[in-house]
């Protein structure tokens, strides 16, 4: 009996046969994959419930044309091919939110996070958590994500966000196209990571 409940051919999906997308097909991403996509991922544990993820979909012409100035120039024509890219940030203000995530602990917002400094250290965490979910549930959908982080993040934030909101990656999603892949890195042993006391 296999110690993990997941079958293998999830366990593959998701993680082992999973990858990096730098080429996708022309096959559009529909809002309804994107929606169960995040339908999934929204229940991924995060501290105090809280829910700072933002996610701006990057559909139009006019759109893509102002994300890809800011790309690294190594992403920009991925960039400019793939199907769909999501610009996921993280909102510095997500503890006005916390009334009606954690209604069982009334003005828990106003007691840990009346600090902005605590605030964007709690929303770094949490939004990059929900991030990592969020490529966990594309690839859940079937589909491939293709994260980066090469990119310039204040032009970013100038062009699609505010002040309090913080890029944390560019996720391009579609499925995989040809020569899709880069080869395999390594990947550290379980010896080298756990240590039990």
């Amino acid at each position: 009996m296999s110690p993990l409940a997941l079958a293998p051919a999830a366990q593959d999906l998701l993680f082992r046969e999973a990858r990096t997308a730098n080429t996708f097909t022309a096959e559009p991403v529909t809002d309804e994959q994107v929606q169960a996509i995040y339908d999934l991922v929204k229940y991924g544990p995060t501290a105090f419930n809280q829910s700072p993820l933002r996610v701006i979909l990057v559909r139009t012409p006019e759109g893509r044309e102002r994300l890809v100035k800011h790309m690294a120039e190594g992403n920009r024509g991925k960039t400019e091919t793939a199907p769909l890219v999501a610009i996921l940030a993280t909102d510095h203000e997500f503890h006005e939110e916390l009334p009606q995530l954690v209604p069982h602990a009334p003005g828990i917002g106003e007691t840990y996070f009346s600090d902005r400094a605590v605030r964007e250290d709690s929303a770094l965490l949490n939004g990059a958590l929900q991030a990592a979910y969020f490529i966990v549930g594309v690839r859940a959908a079937g589909l491939a994500a293709g994260p980066m982080t090469g990119y310039d993040a204040a032009g970013l934030r100038e062009e699609f966000l505010d002040a309090d909101h913080e890029p944390l990656m560019v996720v391009n999603i579609g499925r995989p196209g040809e020569e899709a892949w880069f080869p395999r890195s390594p990947r550290l042993a379980y010896e080298d990571v756990v240590t039990t006391v």
